[in-house]
């Protein structure tokens, strides 16, 4: 495990699931009780990102990998420079959440992977930013989860059921994850 030159261990908590599945909620929560108790954090927001450092691309399986790959560098050189980078976003395609996973272990640096495992029906009814009322309405094509692909994390370190708990109490959870694995 890497430390910084300060010797604050830092760590990449990437929070995967459908639209309106609670990732950026959860994300918050978690960053909030983080720097509550003294830890560096930055929160690499999906849709943030999408607006200034992936500007420009599309929803294809290849802009949405290149999208990824970026955010997941990003996390790993905050990650290994000692501070806890959580990172809300859908990241739909095992293989590319896969290769950030990877970039992690060949610096050392911590990753821990959340499945925000929200149905798409309790998603479909949050509807957060409206996309689920806009795919069914036909002004949107290639939703997550609707008609385009999300492949759900196989073994992920957390896996929340946020139907069923607060939003405090997902972030909880992930807590005490990084806790049992020695982060906190």
């Amino acid at each position: 495990m890497v430390r910084s030159k300060a010797g604050e261990c830092g760590a990449t908590i990437w929070l995967t699931g459908l639209p309106s599945a609670g990732k950026t909620t959860v994300a918050r929560a978690l960053a909030g009780r983080l720097r509550t108790e003294g830890h560096r954090v930055e929160v690499l927001d999906g849709d943030e990102i999408r607006r200034f450092l992936s500007a420009g691309l599309g929803f294809s399986r290849e802009d949405r990998h290149t999208n990824v790959q970026r955010i997941g560098l990003v996390a790993e050189v905050l990650a290994r420079n000692g501070v806890f980078a959580v990172v809300p976003v859908i990241a739909p395609y095992a293989d590319s959440r896969e290769a950030v996973r990877k970039r992690h272990a060949s610096s050392d640096t911590p990753y821990v992977e959340v499945h925000v495992a929200t149905p798409v029906e309790v998603c479909s009814e949050r509807d957060v930013k409206g996309l689920y009322a806009r795919q069914a309405a036909g002004a949107l094509k290639g939703l997550t989860g609707v008609d385009d692909p999300y492949e759900p994390p196989v073994c992920p370190e957390v896996s929340l059921q946020t139907q069923h708990q607060t939003p405090q109490e997902s972030a909880d959870a992930v807590h005490a994850a990084l806790a049992e694995r020695g982060l906190l």
